[in-house]
């Protein structure tokens, strides 16, 4: 099934092999964000249905409008806004293991994020997602008309084919792991592609400097990159250089996708 794989170079030259996902799992997850949605939807009706009960009559259109706002905004922006901040997973593909990454590899991106989902508009015709349904069962890399429009894939998150590169028996040594460093979402999105790039660069070849060097490279990285994170809340009593460690194990999978 050699056409269910993705082989993605990043910028260290490293090759990463993913199963794109196939019409099963994103249905199953799909069906997740619904049922959700449809809950979060129903506790909305039936909380503005019983204000409505004690409101005034001048009051009542005004309600409605509020509940016709929320409801589009809940249906479309749900997954707009989960895939954005949570780097391509909605709760039915986080549960599922699946992400929307870009053809490239890269994170999805907010407007890549935005076109696939107003296209789910077109994908849901006629009825029941049919028009979606069979261009991701049609489709050699199961996309919908979304995906097409918006260059994205829906992948596995997984690994399935990876050589552990050097910078990683390095971490594996250190004794680290990204749970020894609690970092948010808003507190990730702080970071562009070039402060991954500078992180990455900065990872690969800091053991291979001389430690006055090494000691100077270390402080003004530091300086750029812990400078827009707040740990003060955090007991984090490693170095910075291992605190750069953990902020590598936290970007890079939000960007070596």
């Amino acid at each position: 099934m050699k056409q269910e794989m993705l082989d993605v170079k990043t910028p260290e030259y490293v090759s990463l092999q993913f199963q794109i996902a196939g019409l099963g799992s994103r249905a199953t997850a799909f069906i997740i964000d619904q049922a959700i949605l449809l809950l979060t939807q129903i506790i909305i009706i039936i909380t503005f249905s019983l204000s409505l009960q004690n409101s005034l009559l001048d009051m009542e259109e005004l309600l409605i409008s509020i509940i016709l706002i929320l409801l589009f905004l809940l249906n479309f922006g749900y997954f707009i806004i989960l895939e954005f901040f949570w780097a391509g997973r909605t709760i039915g593909k986080r549960m599922l293991g699946l992400r929307v990454i870009q053809e490239n590899g890269h994170r999805i991106t907010f407007l890549s994020s935005l076109i696939r989902n107003f296209m789910r508009l077109i994908d849901s015709l006629p009825a029941g997602y049919l028009i979606g349904l069979l261009l991701i069962f049609l489709h050699p890399k199961h996309k919908r008309l979304g995906d097409m429009t918006a260059g994205t894939l829906v992948v596995h998150e997984y690994q399935l084919s990876k050589k552990e590169s050097r910078l990683e028996k390095q971490i594996h040594n250190k004794g680290l792991s990204k749970e020894m460093l609690e970092l948010n979402s808003l507190q990730l999105n702080q970071f562009n592609k070039k402060d991954w790039e500078l992180l990455s660069a900065y990872c690969q070849r800091i053991s291979d400097l001389p430690i006055e060097e090494k000691n100077n490279l270390t402080n003004q990285v530091a300086d750029i990159l812990l400078a827009k994170i707040d740990l003060s809340g955090q007991s984090v009593s490693r170095s910075k250089e291992d605190q750069l460690f953990l902020l590598y194990l936290h970007l890079k999978e939000e960007w070596e996708y």
